[in-house]
């Protein structure tokens, strides 16, 4: 089994809500919700991922001092084992655009379950809901 290091942010806005995007429905997972992230490239740091990532995802701009470590994920698939650090961002330049998915929400944490998402990342909307 290979093991998959994946970077998630959890944008957090003004009013404590938190973003999600849908995955575009011909892709993987296709038509769940998911916090905006990816894989790392070889030798690039999860910071450095994410800044990439939001910008290819969101069209904004992060700095790596507005990256909060906060929890991570462990999920097993078939093939692969995906570790997944999730980051807090407060701070951000630009407009939140969704660039790479169906559709974006702000979301209360408390309703972040309402939204289906997969598997990785269900185990980060309690500690956003409880912790935020």
């Amino acid at each position: 089994m290979t093991l998959m290091l994946v970077a998630a942010c959890a944008l957090v806005d003004i009013d404590g809500r938190v973003l999600i995007g849908q995955r575009p429905a011909a892709k993987s997972l296709g038509g769940l919700w998911e916090f905006p992230g990816g894989k790392l490239e070889p030798g690039e740091t999860p910071e450095a991922c994410l800044i990439r990532e939001l910008r290819e995802e969101l069209g904004i701009e992060v700095a790596r001092s507005c990256l909060a470590p906060f929890v991570f994920a462990s999920h097993g698939y078939e093939a692969t084992h995906l570790l997944m650090p999730l980051y807090l961002c407060r701070r951000w330049e630009g407009f939140v655009r969704p660039l790479a998915h169906d559709k974006l929400a702000w979301v209360k944490p408390e309703k972040l379950a309402d939204y289906p998402m997969p598997p990785a990342d269900l185990p980060l909307v309690a500690w956003l809901r409880d912790l935020l």
